[in-house]
């Protein structure tokens, strides 16, 4: 996205054809216009800068999700169609559908929890389910060295109470449920010799347990694989919505944009019809501030006079600049930008005069180079300066 171009007057160098009080006043008019724009070209750099920031870490996510496994690429692949659909939904309509999948998919999970609590009720109700029922009574058993062997202790009375649990803080799937259950026994077999009778019995549990999880293990895996999939499409229409929206705004911001450097060309027109021919002696300290320039400068003041030329080439090799034959909108254009570049010039001259450690070797180079185009362009004004005075003569 382009920004405001325009060369914006410095209007303390004015000269208005009248040193009016209307004339002072018109000035100020000027300046408060242009204030006004570059304040709102402010506003609107920030938004630019939101947009761009967007799209870098939508470019960032997808270059991550390409990274990931097969799965999760193939998923994407397959509903990457999508983007072909003429209207994008609204970004509050996906926003509802992602509640409404997120309520379905959170309803299917717990109906498996309720029937992996019937596999629960089943494995508490064997006549061996019992050492394992309540916390382990560290302090009435005895058994200093207990935490010291078991990292996290688990029983079935505090899943069932996570199960139960309603504040967000209790079961988000039915496989956690299942590595808790599956700790309840570990943790049995590890503290117990495996002749005693914990063991033995958290062993035959166990195995019972995981036989009867088998059954239910396909159904976890088919919900588990349609999240995913509903994730990763609910993630790319969410996508699509915000890139539509980001569009939309995009494309505001470049007819604001465009609205704010059509009004700078008129306030810079206006300010130009306003202000007095430029003088033959200006002319010449303008012709000689040109050859002051540095070549990028020199560049850029030629495209200005091109702008107005459409037959003027800026970069050709050798250029024929008559300084009298431009416009005077040019003329005044070109003193405005010569007067802030050398300025520019004069600052970084006077920063780099005590940086010793710049090279001689490119100090060199860049003099040469910048004193070759200087000569072209001090040629082609005294040319064209030396074609106008025989005119005059004859």
């Amino acid at each position: 996205m382009e920004a405001v171009t325009s060369i914006v007057p410095d209007f303390s160098t004015l000269q208005f054809d009248n040193n009016s009080h209307t004339n002072s006043l018109e000035i100020d008019g000027y300046k408060d216009r242009v204030d006004e724009l570059f304040r709102k070209a402010d506003m609107l750099e920030q938004r630019v800068n939101e947009v761009e920031q967007f799209y870098l870490t939508v470019n960032s996510n997808s270059k991550k999700t390409t990274s990931k496994g097969n799965n999760t690429s193939s998923v994407v692949k397959d509903n990457s169609n999508s983007k072909e659909r003429q209207q994008v939904p609204s970004l509050r309509r996906q926003q509802q559908e992602a509640s409404k999948r997120e309520a379905a998919g959170s309803k299917r999970m717990q109906e498996l929890m309720r029937q992996f609590g019937t596999i629960l009720r089943q494995i508490t109700q064997h006549k061996w389910a019992w050492p394992f029922m309540q916390p382990v009574d560290v302090k009435g058993l005895g058994l200093h060295d207990y935490f010291e062997v078991i990292d996290k202790p688990m029983d079935f009375s505090t899943i069932k109470n996570q199960m139960e649990t309603k504040d967000g803080t209790g079961y988000k799937n039915v496989r956690e449920i299942c590595a808790d259950v599956r700790l309840v026994f570990k943790n049995a077999m590890k503290y117990n010799d495996e002749r005693s009778d914990v063991h033995v019995m958290a062993k035959t549990l166990l195995a019972k347990f995981e036989e009867k999880w088998l059954q239910l293990l396909p159904r976890v895996t088919e919900e588990e694989k349609r999240r995913e999939t509903e994730e990763a499409e609910a993630q790319l229409d969410m996508q699509l919505a915000q890139e539509a929206i980001h569009a939309k705004i995009a494309r505001e911001l470049c007819n604001e944009l465009y609205e704010i450097d059509t009004h700078l060309d008129e306030l810079r027109d206006m300010v130009v019809q306003k202000c007095s021919k430029m003088s033959t002696e200006e002319k010449r300290k303008l012709g000689a501030a040109l050859t002051r320039l540095s070549p990028e400068d020199l560049t850029k003041a030629l495209e200005i006079v091109a702008q107005n030329n459409p037959c003027f080439q800026a970069t050709a090799e050798e250029v024929d600049l008559d300084i009298d034959a431009q416009t005077e909108s040019t003329l005044w254009r070109l003193k405005f930008f010569v007067k802030d570049a050398l300025e520019v010039q004069g600052k970084n001259a006077a920063s780099a005069g005590g940086n010793n450690n710049i090279s001689k070797a490119t100090t060199n180079n860049n003099n040469i180079s910048n004193n070759k185009r200087k000569k072209e362009i001090c040629e082609a004004i005294a040319k064209t300066a030396k074609k106008r005075s025989k005119k005059t003569s004859n």
